[in-house]
């Protein structure tokens, strides 16, 4: 028993589940804003004047876009298959990953949306250092300081009471 909660570990990942699937609704939501604007691009005047570099960064974007929608959806398909079999805690640990890969996917999509667009309206460098200046930012907050307020309470957590 969790003894914060006073919950069993079924519900524990019962819960887990929930909480896991509310932020892959969240995600989804921009990897398919991200996606639809991506689709549309190939389709416009200004598409078939893109250089090289700039459409091998639309495809390479196109296909992130598509990885992080199917590995942030996969958690369904797991759960979908596996529900009745008793296995939630095996499927949260599993839908947990593909989640962190999902977003892995989707901060690098981001950052190659945001370098294509700013490479065609102003300049290559321009693009460059966007697209690098949104890779830090999305991984800066959604990975670093994670990681450090992790870090803080365990810590916390393990420093003897005063």
């Amino acid at each position: 028993m969790d003894d914060e909660r006073n919950e069993t570990p079924l519900e524990r990942a019962d819960r887990n589940f929930g909480e896991l699937l509310q932020e892959l609704r969240v995600m989804q939501t921009g990897v398919q804003f991200l996606f639809a604007f991506l689709l549309t691009l190939a389709f416009t005047a200004r598409f078939p004047s893109l250089d090289t570099v700039q459409r091998a960064t639309y495809v390479t974007t196109l296909l992130l876009a598509v990885l992080a929608a199917a590995l942030l959806t996969a958690p369904a398909a797991v759960h979908r298959v596996l529900f009745h079999l008793g296995a939630k805690p095996q499927i949260v640990r599993v839908s947990s990953r593909l989640a962190a890969c999902g977003m892995a996917a989707l901060v690098l999509a981001l950052s190659a949306s945001v370098l294509l667009v700013v490479d065609v309206t102003l300049n290559r460098a321009a693009g460059i250092a966007a697209g690098v200046g949104t890779f830090v930012v999305c991984a800066g907050l959604w990975a670093v300081m994670p990681w450090l307020l992790r870090r803080a309470l365990v810590r916390r957590r393990a420093a003897p009471p005063a």
